[in-house]
């Protein structure tokens, strides 16, 4: 009976088929770049299961902040009311900062500048092993997210998106050992390379001299050189300075600023030059976007120090 019911390949030969498919798919994939669309199909189609797996924590999270104690809760809220008092303070001074900044422009014959808008999107899954770092959220192309935009959390800078789909994107976090992030030193301006060590909490600079004015706890900046991240945004302090005698350049190291590993929620930044999905309404911090220029903000902040 079996044999009179038996029809098509063998098991192996089924086996060595798909095997042999599945070669040719990935090398056409990689070289033509042509399965691109059948790619965010498929993402389309498993994001309710990436979106059930992100629940259980998302659950725990919750369940976590409902049972915590009352001693807890009251230095929560106390801790909240003081940085609520000190950023209340800070925005009235960057409020003043920003109209004489109006009024310079304006006397200078120039427009004022709109701000960097940003979109707040959320964790779905987290990769942090040496070969891989990066970070799955929930927003995609319908949300006008596009590959190489900046992404920060409420720290400083994550990284970068490299792949977007329509419900999803793929974020490559800056300790991944294949980023590399243009920065300067806030403290002299000193323009250098930040790159990833596969460690979440280390980065490196790169081929500065060992008289460079390089010192332990400078805060790195985005220098916006390469156009990809705006300027002013913080990236790391600098924890290390080493002389290696086997090397001609300083031993750098530095720790993100970015809470890389606890974040749960990340933004989406459109830069100035970048251009927003039509008809997407791009909130900010307050649910708008802001018009604060967060660049020459902290310049102006920055000058009014030196002033007094």
């Amino acid at each position: 009976m079996n044999a009179l019911f038996h029809h098509g390949p063998s098991p192996l030969w089924r086996l060595l088929i798909a095997v042999v498919c599945a070669f040719a798919l990935m090398i056409a994939d990689a070289q033509e770049r042509h399965l691109g669309w059948l790619r965010a199909t498929l993402t389309v189609a498993v994001y309710p299961l990436q979106w059930l797996a992100a629940q259980p924590s998302r659950l725990a999270r919750d369940l976590d902040s409902q049972f915590a104690t009352g001693a807890d809760l009251r230095e929560r809220n106390s801790l909240l009311e003081s940085e609520n008092l000190a950023l209340r303070g800070q925005m009235q001074r960057f409020l003043a900062l920003q109209a004489e900044n109006s009024r310079l422009r304006d006397l200078l014959g120039s427009s004022f500048k709109v701000s960097d808008r940003v979109l707040v999107a959320e964790l779905l899954q987290v990769e942090l092993d040496p070969y891989r770092q990066q970070v799955l959220v929930d927003k995609g192309t319908v949300s006008g997210v596009y590959v190489g935009q900046p992404v920060l959390d409420a720290n400083a800078v994550m990284g970068q998106v490299v792949v977007a789909n329509p419900l999803t994107a793929t974020v490559l976090l800056i300790t991944d050992a294949d980023h590399a992030l243009p920065v300067q030193i806030n403290r002299n301006g000193l323009r250098t390379i930040a790159t990833g060590t596969g460690r979440v909490n280390q980065l490196r600079l790169h081929h500065l001299p060992k008289n460079a004015d390089v010192r332990v706890g400078d805060l790195l900046v985005t220098s916006g050189m390469g156009g990809v991240f705006p300027p002013g945004y913080p990236v790391a302090q600098i924890v290390e300075v080493a002389d290696d005698p086997n090397s001609p350049f300083a031993t750098v190291q530095a720790v993100p600023t970015a809470r890389l590993d606890r974040s749960h929620e990340v933004l989406l930044v459109w830069t100035l030059d970048s251009v927003a999905a039509p008809g997407e309404p791009v909130q900010g911090l307050g649910g708008s976007a802001q018009p604060a220029d967060a660049a020459d903000a902290a310049d102006a902040a920055t000058s009014a120090d030196n002033r007094s």
